[in-house]
């Protein structure tokens, strides 16, 4: 039995399915697991700012060395330095001021061991001409071992270490990471002057504490304004790899840099002869806290 078109489509009329007012079914909606997964991984969806609305500052300063590693370098006026200086507060004799190097580090926490790594590493000498300021910033994690060897080039046959409690924890983590990047120990054997010991035994007492900081600003008379303090220095660091602001990690290089450069005003300020007789004891002691 043969059935006409046009009976066809009147039937369906009558059933509803080609009325003007019927609504044409809806496929159910296709369930998406992603959501679900991300809230039970505990992973949250990183949302970026459009473009050019929100931009961090990202711009940092110095020359890009190698991938990831910035260098920065300027020399200072720096007046009144003698070849030699007294050495009594050290208890030693007569200090060559050439191929000392006054050094400081910026780590990613304060209690050392393996885990910790220097993330900038900053250096001072005496050059013709002034103090002569090197700074090394690391901009991720794979640039380590590129910083370490850079940082062996300034070491020479006649460098001596000077810093601020550089003994036992400066030098320490460094060696520590050189030893675990395999590229030998450029510190062993270098002798190392600290100036936070005579500095404790001149001042212990005298001040609320011996830090560097404290000591720069009563005895040196330099005051820092709008300092970053060092305990701050590795969240910064970590917010500029995570993608956040340079801002703090810019503040973090000048921080560094006042160090590097007080710790020179420092040993010059030891060495007058009207700093004081430390007690007899052995050259360089590493006293206790």
């Amino acid at each position: 039995m043969s059935v006409s078109l046009e009976k066809l489509q009147r039937l369906r009329r009558q059933a509803g399915h080609d009325s003007p007012g019927a609504q044409s079914s809806k496929a159910p909606p296709v369930h998406d697991p992603l959501p679900g997964l991300r809230r039970m991984l505990g992973i949250r969806e990183r949302t970026r700012p459009p473009i050019g609305v929100g931009a961090c500052d990202r711009a940092l300063p110095g020359e890009e060395i190698a991938p990831g590693l910035l260098r920065l370098e300027q020399i200072l006026p720096f007046d009144g330095v003698m070849p030699h200086v007294d050495g009594t507060f050290a208890r030693t004799g007569p200090l060559s001021t050439h191929g000392m190097l006054f050094f400081d580090t910026e780590t990613t926490g304060l209690s050392g061991g393996t885990g910790t790594r220097a993330f900038m590493i900053g250096a001072s000498d005496f050059v013709p001409g002034g103090l002569r300021i090197r700074q090394m910033l690391i901009t991720h994690l794979s640039a380590e071992p590129a910083m370490l060897r850079a940082f062996a080039g300034w070491l020479g046959e006649e460098t001596r270490l000077v810093s601020y409690n550089g003994r036992c924890y400066d030098a320490p983590l460094l060696a520590t990471r050189y030893r675990l990047a395999r590229l030998g120990a450029p510190l062993a054997g270098i002798e190392h002057l600290d100036l936070l010991f005579p500095t404790r035994r001149r001042y212990r007492g005298v001040w609320e504490n011996c830090r560097l900081a404290t000591i720069e600003r009563n005895a040196l008379g330099i005051v820092r304004e709008d300092d970053l303090p060092g305990s701050e220095a590795p969240a910064a660091w970590l917010q500029y790899l995570r993608g956040g602001d340079a801002g703090l990690l810019r503040r973090v290089l000048l921080h560094n840099f006042q160090d590097v450069v007080t710790l020179a005003h420092l040993l010059l300020h030891l060495a007058q002869p009207d700093a004081g007789t430390p007690a007899v004891g052995p050259p360089f002691a590493c006293d206790p806290p």
